[in-house]
């Protein structure tokens, strides 16, 4: 079942598609785009007409389970996303701040400025351009029922573990491996508590489904599949032109 489908079962089973959960999106932009290259970082280089971080902010401004979103920027451009925010009328957001040293604590500065009746945030790259309204809204409707849920997609290669020497150790079982990807969705107060647990144990994640695992809840995975990419190297921006041209010969061919 495609993820437009699932999330119209959802909206069935759920009732109402304004849900009372109120949800805030952090979307992370903090990045140096070290891997990208270049004098322009990934989230401000330009993508079928606008910036990568401008078609991330979009789908969640179209998602209707989402009610604030929270911008964390490189310092110098916060300007720029203000300004863009305004133009591309993105009015869902409420916030644009300076991200940490880390993606971990940039996160966590989102955290703290997320309105005080938000009860579930959708943590998401922004990066992670292609994610669209229907994916964002499934895996928020999946972390309602569970508290905890995340955007993933089933690893179709075979998956090998290797030891220091970089010899193979032994081979993954290929039907538990799923490649994490986001939006991360998680209660706030949950999401609060591993954060800070994290902090104060000096815990180092590379997504935020880690901080939860660290406190031993479980995380619910969404199946998103595998256009839901992050742009990483100038090589993935050619992927996400390729898609998105698609997308639209498609919606226009409707």
């Amino acid at each position: 079942m495609c993820v437009k489908k699932i999330a119209g079962v959802l909206r069935a089973i759920s009732g109402s598609p304004h849900p009372k959960n109120f949800t805030s999106a952090i979307i992370a932009a903090a990045g140096l785009s070290e891997r990208f290259g270049g004098e322009t970082t990934k989230q401000m280089t330009q993508l079928c007409g606008d910036p990568v971080l401008v078609h991330t902010v979009r789908a969640y401004q179209m998602t209707e389970c989402i009610h604030e979103i929270i911008i964390v920027a490189r310092r110098h451009e916060i300007p720029t996303w203000e300004r863009l925010c305004r133009e591309y009328s993105f009015d869902k957001v409420t916030k644009i701040i300076q991200g940490g040293e880390t993606r971990q604590m940039s996160v966590m500065k989102g955290l703290d400025a997320v309105h005080e009746k938000s009860k579930y945030v959708a943590i998401a790259d922004g990066a992670r351009c292609l994610t669209t309204p229907d994916q964002i809204e499934v895996v928020c409707r999946t972390a309602y029922k569970y508290k905890a849920a995340t955007a993933a997609h089933r690893a179709t290669d075979t998956v090998k573990i290797a030891d220091s020497k970089g010899f193979i150790d032994s081979t993954a079982d290929r039907n538990t491996v799923w490649l994490a990807q986001t939006p991360q969705v998680f209660k706030t107060k949950l999401y609060r508590a591993a954060a800070y647990t994290a902090f104060k144990k000096g815990f180092e994640a590379t997504d935020d489904n880690s901080l939860v695992e660290f406190i031993k809840h479980p995380v619910r995975l969404v199946e998103c599949g595998a256009q839901n990419i992050k742009i990483t190297t100038r090589d993935e921006l050619c992927i996400a032109e390729a898609i998105l041209a698609d997308r639209k010969r498609l919606e226009e061919e409707l």
